[in-house]
């Protein structure tokens, strides 16, 4: 059975916490969470994880809520092929 770990406002932050939790081993999908697919990648999503996995999922994005530096953010925003973050 799937349960939630996380709320996102995106389809871009779901797909990172799903990548995140998919190098730790952990299976994760997202799903718009007004289940309105006219929002595309813009709407909020729900990520969902196996309930065996829910304690060890949630034990990790705890670890993962410090804030993303600007150089992450830019060394992230670069490998997606965005622009530099800030500018």
């Amino acid at each position: 059975m799937l349960k939630i770990v996380a709320g996102t406002q995106n389809q871009a932050q779901a797909e990172m916490i799903v990548a995140r939790l998919a190098s730790i081993g952990i299976t994760a999908i997202s799903q718009l969470s007004l289940g309105n697919p006219e929002m595309g990648g813009g709407g909020g999503r729900m990520v969902y994880v196996e309930e065996r996995d829910v304690q060890r999922a949630r034990e990790l994005l705890a670890e993962d809520e410090s804030p993303i530096s600007d150089e992450e953010l830019a060394r992230l925003a670069e490998e997606a092929g965005g622009p530099p973050a800030g500018g």
